[in-house]
């Protein structure tokens, strides 16, 4: 079975930085697109970035220039930088994978369970 695990959220103070991991098993990691997303109280799922299969990448607007994601298909982990933290980035976090599982064909989406990332003074 596919496991998301994501790692690396907690408190910060505005204007310092966090680095999130997604670690992944049973995934076909590198013909993966792999996503981040986060819900904040009260509020929608947004997308963050996404690092496609073939590397490239694409970040929401409010996050460009602040955040970087990346990947090492070696480590099947997904990673997601984040500097100049503000409080609006107060969220849960979520790793989403595009892919298939080891032994099938068809492509699903795997969710993470989330990680809390809480920016305050």
């Amino acid at each position: 079975q596919v496991q998301l695990v994501e790692s690396g959220g907690g408190s910060a103070q505005p204007g310092t930085s966090l680095r999130l991991s997604c670690a992944t098993s049973g995934l076909i990691f590198r013909t993966s697109d792999m996503s981040w997303y986060r819900q904040a109280p009260g509020k929608q799922r947004d997308l963050v970035a996404v690092i496609n299969s073939d590397g490239t990448t694409n970040y929401a607007d409010s996050v460009k220039g602040r955040f970087t994601i990346s990947r090492d298909n070696y480590k099947k982990t997904m990673y997601l930088q984040m500097n100049s933290l503000k409080s609006e980035d107060t969220a849960v976090y979520f790793c989403n994978a595009k892919g298939a599982q080891y032994g099938r064909s068809n492509i699903r989406y795997y969710w993470g369970q989330g990680t809390q990332v809480t920016v305050s003074s």
